[in-house]
This record gives C-alpha cells, structure tokens and sequence, in this order.
C-alpha cells in the first residue's frame, strides 16, 4: 500500500499587492513600468526583456539595467524599511515550509492565483534575506534563507540519488528514510515528513511514479511513456502472473490512460521484460521466469540441475510455466530434446 507525504497549508497575512505598490513608489515612472511589466505584477503575464525593449525603444541590456538599478534603488529606499515586518513574515514562512523549497511549491502553496504568485515572486526579488539558487541539472529553482542548511539538502539528495541503481523502484516511506540517514545533522525541527517531501520534490534527478515509487527520474519506471511502462508497473505492482486483459483494464483504470486489448497485448509480446507463461497470462522475467516454450524451459532446467526424474522436472516447470502437466510431460517424452537414462531421470538428447 502506498504512503503519501501530507501537506498542510502555511499562509500569509497580508496582501502582496499593496505592499508592492509601496515599494514601486521608490522609482521613477518608466522604471516603475518597465518592473511592472518585466514581473507581471499588474496581471499573471510577464514581459519578456525584448518586449519592453520594444515598447521603449531600448536595448534587452538597457532593460535589464534599469531591473537591477530599479531592485536596488528599492532596497536602499526608505519604503524598503517600512515594509520590513511582511519581508520577515514572508521568511517565517520559508522557514516553516522547510528553510529551502522549490519557488513553484512555494509560491502555489501561498496562492493559486497567479497575479498574487508573481507580486510574491517580487517581495522575493526584493527582500535581501532570500536566496535564489537557479534550475540546473539535478534540482529546480529554489529559494532559501540558510546557506548551511540550503547545501546540507543539496549533498543529502545528491547522496539519495547516488544510492539508487538506475531502475530502481523504492517505496515513498523508505525513501524518506534513506533521506534521513543522509541529513542526520539537519535540525530536528526540519525533520518533518510534509518539510521531506518539499526537499524530495526539489529534486529534478529523482522522481515519483503515479503509483507513489520514488526512483531517478530519467527511468521508464518512473516516468513512464507508453503502454509497455505502464503494463510493467501494473503487473509488478499485481505481484503474480496476470491476462493481458487485465493489464489493458488496469492501465486504464490506474492511470487513465486509453489501453486497447490488442496494443496491450502486442506491447507485451514485443518487450524482453515480459514472459508469456500461459494461456495470455504474462509475468515478469525479472521474477526469474525464462523466455521461450516449455521445451525451451525444460532444456534451461536440465542445463542448470542435470539429470532429473519425470516429477521433478513437471515440478520445476510449473514454477515456470501455467501448463497442464501433460504438456510438459510430452515434450520431456521428445527423443529429439530429450533422452531417458536407465535412472529413470532425463537428460538433454
């Protein structure tokens, strides 16, 4: 069964929208506009810095001087000092959200409006204690206000990840645990199973399947892309062998993904992870079934075990193979593949 990380909600108590007015007030009209417009805070879109070059009839360069001038023109500004509890209030939250936290979880957990979003965006801009690491390879853009604690999370995922083989399939609750192992030095205050999965989630090397497995992200068993990704995780999740049938009805019902009996089924047949152990029934080859018909499994079991009597051979067949027991005996009974000792027990011919 699996477990899922808890979230509760952290808000703030005021509106960002006046606050950032204020703090425009500090500059001169263009340059008020161009922020405007450079960080949507009149509406959820945001110029882009060649669309107010346009607008003024100005180099992108030109644009992005006045940005920085205008964000520290703001900070040295006596506005800047009067607004300075919602800045602290702003990073109270931070901290109770986790001290570090991907800036797309933390600006919808404030608010799912995206003009608010972006006038937050600013406050963070703005505000002198927040830290903005960008996007890169192994994690997303995110804010902090602990240098220390900020590279502490950075190594503990970069461990996590490390440990993990490259398909790797983990449970979510021994994920947050092998986490825990490698920030043992993180204040217990942060050790939180909501402040966990925020850290987790930071992370654009590791990635959740729909099912709640954690495991690297550039995986098929966690980002899965098509009918044969879907039908291994369905049937590991089943457990034992399972009718193609069942996996197209499953693939659908889980995921929500259109599966046709037939494509299932021929997805199945095309992909070495599966094995056809029965009447339409399939297993996983990683569950020690082998490829091929029951001749060839007969022929793999006497390679491995030698010489063995009619029952022990039916009897490791079985484990194989779901076949009527007269099958296997007929093709033990092959003088072509096979070959009776004076034992009693078989051999290969």
């Amino acid at each position: 069964m699996k477990t899922s990380l808890k979230t509760k909600q952290i808000s703030i108590d005021f509106n960002p929208k006046p606050i950032v007015k204020r703090l425009l007030s500090a500059l001169p009209s263009r340059a008020q506009d161009i922020i405007s417009g450079r960080f949507g805070l009149n509406g959820d879109k945001k110029m882009t810095l060649e669309a107010i070059g346009k607008k003024y009839g100005i180099t992108r360069e030109r644009v992005r001087q006045i940005e920085n001038y205008s964000i520290g023109n703001i900070r040295r500004s006596s506005v800047y000092e009067k607004e300075k509890s919602y800045f602290e209030e702003l990073k109270s939250v931070i901290r109770k959200l986790g001290g570090i936290i991907s800036e797309e979880d933390l600006l919808t957990h404030i608010s799912k409006d995206k003009s608010l979003q972006n006038n937050i965006h600013f406050m963070l801009i703005i505000g002198e204690d927040f830290v903005k690491e960008k996007e890169d390879e192994e994690f997303k853009h995110r804010w902090h206000i602990d240098k220390e604690l900020a590279s502490k999370i950075h190594e503990g995922l970069r461990k996590l990840y490390s440990g993990l083989k490259d398909d790797e399939i983990v449970p979510e609750s021994e994920i947050v645990s092998s986490f825990l192992d490698h920030i043992k030095d993180v204040s217990q205050e942060y050790k939180d199973e909501e402040i966990i999965g925020r850290w987790l989630k930071m992370s654009r090397a590791l990635g959740k399947n729909p099912l709640g497995e954690w495991g690297k992200s550039k995986s098929s068993n966690i980002s899965a892309r098509g009918i044969r990704d879907y039908a291994y995780l369905v049937i590991r999740r089943h457990g034992s062998p399972i009718h193609f049938r069942e996996v197209a009805r499953l693939i659908s019902e889980i995921f929500n993904k259109k599966a046709h009996v037939a494509t299932t089924h021929n997805e199945l047949i095309k992909d070495e992870r599966f094995v056809l152990v029965g009447r339409g029934l399939y297993a996983l080859k990683e569950w020690g079934y082998s490829m091929g018909i029951v001749r060839d499994v007969i022929k793999d079991i006497l390679k491995k075990n030698g010489p063995l009597s009619k029952e022990k051979v039916v009897e490791k067949v079985l484990k194989e193979r779901y076949v009527k027991e007269n099958t296997i005996v007929v093709n033990l009974q092959n003088p072509k593949n096979f070959k009776k000792l004076k034992d009693n027990t078989y051999t290969l011919a």
